[in-house]
């Protein structure tokens, strides 16, 4: 369809195919670390249905607050288990670092996945106090800054919110309509306007929106569109596409886990 080719991801990196099963194995080796030390809890319902669950990391001592990340794919596709290791930078500096699945389109619809995402949010920070911090990718990066939003979280969950980070958004969802994708997102314009944060008014919570700047320029236009609307920071950070933006999450001494954290 019309704009098909403005939101291909892959077919605009080099060696594309390598980053899943490179982000699989270091997710296994991750979760196998800390889960010999005690500090993996792993398969967490927050839901009814076996995707709705999360897995939670935790620092060494009592953890400082929560770091909340929501996994990417178009919500058409991956689980949580692809992306435990961009916990470890939140959880060296102190944090508990909690990672939702959630189920996928054509199944639900993305209404769906924002209140299942609202739900494990509110699950853990029940059990993890302190302020929470939010980040996302991609689609990720939608329902992370969904949950900034009146409404979407419980008022005493949200108020605990210090730090919303998007990374690479889909924040404006009537693009979407004129892909192939939306036979299974299935997308109208009431879901479009409800859905979409760089429609709606600025939340009053701290966000930062960070986008690689050799991203495709639909994503930049994104990532530009929410920081517009919302009058929030706005990081375009050089030399970094669409599938590696995200790895300084894993790096404790990264500029993005110092913003998210800081």
């Amino acid at each position: 369809m019309e704009l098909d080719d403005a939101y291909a991801n892959a077919a605009y990196i080099p060696d594309a195919a390598e980053f899943p099963p490179k982000w699989e194995a270091l997710a296994d080796a991750f979760r196998k670390r800390l889960s010999v030390t005690g500090k993996a809890r792993l398969g967490v319902m927050y839901g009814h249905g076996t995707r709705q669950a999360l897995d939670l990391f935790l620092p060494e001592g009592v953890p400082k607050g929560l770091c909340v990340f929501v996994h990417g794919g178009y919500w058409l596709k991956f689980d949580r288990s692809l992306w435990s290791h961009l916990a470890e930078g939140a959880v060296e500096h102190g944090w508990a670092v909690a990672l939702p699945s959630y189920d996928l389109c054509p199944r639900v619809r993305i209404a769906d996945i924002t209140r299942q995402v609202a739900q494990a949010i509110a699950v853990v920070a029940h059990e993890i106090p302190g302020p929470i911090r939010m980040t996302g990718h991609s689609a990720g990066g939608h329902l992370a800054a969904r949950m900034a939003e009146p409404g979407v979280l419980p008022d005493d969950v949200r108020a605990r919110l210090a730090h919303v980070m998007p990374i690479s958004p889909v924040a404006d969802l009537r693009p979407m309509m004129r892909t192939s994708m939306n036979a299974d997102l299935r997308i109208d314009e009431d879901e479009a306007q409800a859905e979409s944060p760089a429609l709606h008014p600025a939340p009053e919570v701290p966000v930062t929106v960070w986008v690689g700047a050799d991203e495709r320029p639909a994503f930049l236009e994104q990532a530009e569109a929410l920081a517009k609307a919302w009058g929030c920071g706005h990081v375009v950070e050089p030399g970094k596409h669409h599938f590696d933006v995200i790895e300084a999450l894993a790096d404790p001494g990264s500029d993005m886990v110092a913003r998210l954290l800081g």
